[in-house]
């Protein structure tokens, strides 16, 4: 049996990488997940692993070694898989802190970590926003210069300059993987995709930011699972992967796609004050990807927004919950001053 452990399980897409190894492995697998249950963990996110004899849950923090190394001592690991981190641009241009502690003070104490546990392979899922941003043309490739733009990217950047350096001074089995932007099940509502959905089924306006030509590549979350596993299984040490979606949208574009979706007038859309340092586009290269792992993108951006609004549809509870209490407070910060109305 393969052991995995997932820190930050409980988090997006952390939690539907547990579900996509018991859908693909099942009784095949052990999963432990670790999580420390932010703002953005959510436990409801896994309740149909509870059960299965394999996953076991440990409440930490990771950057907790004791509490983290008596917890696992005993265990044989396979992979180490590390999703936990601090994620939104918009939280870390507010308070750097958080990013600075989990993204980087974290990384090191699991690095640390899985040497002394020994495991087999460790695995850093990181971003495509550590590359910095693009004019209209050319992509990402895996040795495109890191030139981070928010203290969140740059908090994620110093993490995968960590794990490069464990493995040229330790020769640790470590891979690296860097995604486009998901969208999927189980995000948490500050995001784009989620926010956009919510607020329209709520009627309430959906806040763009500055003039809405930003343009990002989605991959749907599951795709993006896979290519972490397979990284995982295959991937050749110390490199790096680039996963994305072949799917690039201004965020305009995905907010008038959402609202024609659910049918509901594109009135509900409302410019507001543009993020400090916006990267204009991030656009992916995934041929490394494809040509050693044979990864490739399995869902496109239609059918993968379809099942994503569908299941926001279908989990109204769920959204409702979260986009409560502490919530409305970060809410207001960050989209209470409109600077006008985008023409229908």
């Amino acid at each position: 049996m393969i052991t995995y452990v997932v820190t930050g399980g409980a988090g997006f897409i952390g939690a539907n990488f547990i579900h996509y190894l018991f859908k693909t492995y099942d009784d095949d697998v052990r999963v432990i997940n670790i999580d420390c249950l932010t703002y953005a963990g959510n436990l409801h996110n896994l309740k149909a692993c509870e059960a299965h004899p394999n996953y076991r849950f440990i409440k930490a923090d990771i950057c907790d070694s004791e509490t983290l190394l008596k917890e696992l001592k005993d265990e044989s690991i396979d992979y180490f898989i590390n999703f936990a981190a601090e994620s939104h641009v918009d939280r870390s241009i507010l308070g750097s802190g958080p990013f600075v502690q989990t993204n980087i003070v974290g990384t090191q104490r699991l690095l640390d970590l899985a040497r002394t546990l020994d495991v087999k392979r460790y695995v850093q899922v990181s971003t495509d926003e550590v590359y910095g941003d693009l004019d209209e043309t050319g992509f990402f490739v895996e040795d495109t210069p890191i030139q981070p733009n928010s203290p969140y990217s740059a908090s994620k950047a110093a993490g995968d300059l960590l794990v490069r350096s464990y493995y040229e001074t330790h020769k640790m089995p470590v891979v690296i993987t860097r995604c486009s932007n998901n969208y999927g099940p189980y995000q948490f509502p500050e995001k784009l995709i989620p926010l956009m959905i919510s607020n329209a089924l709520e009627g309430k306006s959906l806040p763009i930011y500055g003039t809405g030509t930003n343009v990002r590549d989605w991959i749907y979350v599951e795709d993006h699972c896979r290519g972490v596993d397979m990284a995982a299984r295959k991937g050749v040490l110390g490199t790096v992967y680039n996963f994305g979606g072949d799917s690039e949208r201004t965020n305009l574009d995905v907010v008038k796609w959402i609202l024609k979706s659910l049918d509901k007038p594109e009135s509900l859309m409302e410019y507001v004050e543009d993020r400090k340092g916006h990267d204009f586009r991030y656009a992916i290269d995934f041929s490394k990807a494809k040509a050693e792992l044979g990864w490739k993108p399995s869902v496109d951006f239609e059918t993968g927004m379809e099942r994503t609004i569908a299941w926001y549809l279908d989990n109204r509870s769920w959204w409702e919950c979260i986009k409560s209490g502490d919530y409305q407070a970060y809410y207001e910060k960050m989209y209470g001053k409109k600077v006008g109305k985008l023409d229908e």
